[in-house]
């Protein structure tokens, strides 16, 4: 049976949503899974920039226009003013044991520091745009910075719309008898803090993976 929810449940306290970062409680409520990638680029001293992401989604707007909307960019981050003053960056995906690395990038953000190779990874060039890319991730996405609009007003976060130039994809993921692009090999999925709403007891949240179901037939054309 359904369940209304207009406003703020019992189990959901105001505490928690700000001390799990300021997120609205029907975060937690819903719980919907995300895609999580890093995006790179340059800081104004040179060094490079890598911002672990989530919140974000994909979109075609054309036969050659493919749209990354970054949900949530906060403005007194690296990432704002280096996609404002190059109007480049890469998306980067890992897996596995790279996606552990990807996520040291939290905690090595200081100004002076190279955010890539102190994550223990490695940066190459971009092949379209002036930005480094991560050697290590299955898919680099090397995108233009498109437009920007408040989320919820001034003062908070930026919604950030990216266009893809082209996009570099390790082969195992597409050739036939390979791993493929979901699983466990493949996208990882951000899953954040279910929370159940009466009780406030929170069940398993983390990294997730995508399994395509086979019984499932969908024809989109």
């Amino acid at each position: 049976m359904k369940k209304d929810f207009f406003s703020r449940p019992e189990g959901i306290t105001e505490r928690r949503c700000r001390d799990y970062g300021g997120f609205s409680w029907l975060e937690f409520l819903t719980a919907i899974p995300e895609p999580v990638f890093v995006v790179t680029g340059w800081k104004a001293n040179g060094k490079a920039n890598a911002c672990l992401q989530s919140w974000s989604t994909f979109a075609s707007a054309g036969v050659e226009d493919f749209v990354c909307l970054l949900g949530s960019v906060n403005p007194g981050g690296h990432l704002y003013p280096s996609l404002k003053r190059t109007g480049a960056c890469v998306i980067n995906f890992a897996s596995g044991g790279v996606l552990e690395r990807c996520v040291r990038t939290i905690g090595n953000n200081g100004w002076e520091t190279d955010e890539i190779a102190a994550a223990g990874l490695t940066a190459e060039k971009a092949v379209k745009v002036d930005a480094p890319r991560i050697k290590e991730c299955f898919l680099n996405i090397e995108c233009v910075f498109l437009w920007e609009h408040a989320l919820c007003g001034e003062g908070g976060p930026m919604t950030v719309a990216l266009k893809a130039v082209g996009a570099s994809m390790d082969g195992d993921l597409y050739e036939p008898g390979r791993p493929g692009r979901y699983g466990k090999t493949g996208y990882p999925l951000h899953l954040h803090c279910p929370v159940h709403p009466e009780t406030g007891e929170d069940a398993p949240g983390g990294i997730g993976a995508v399994e395509l179901d086979s019984s499932f037939v969908w024809d989109s054309r």
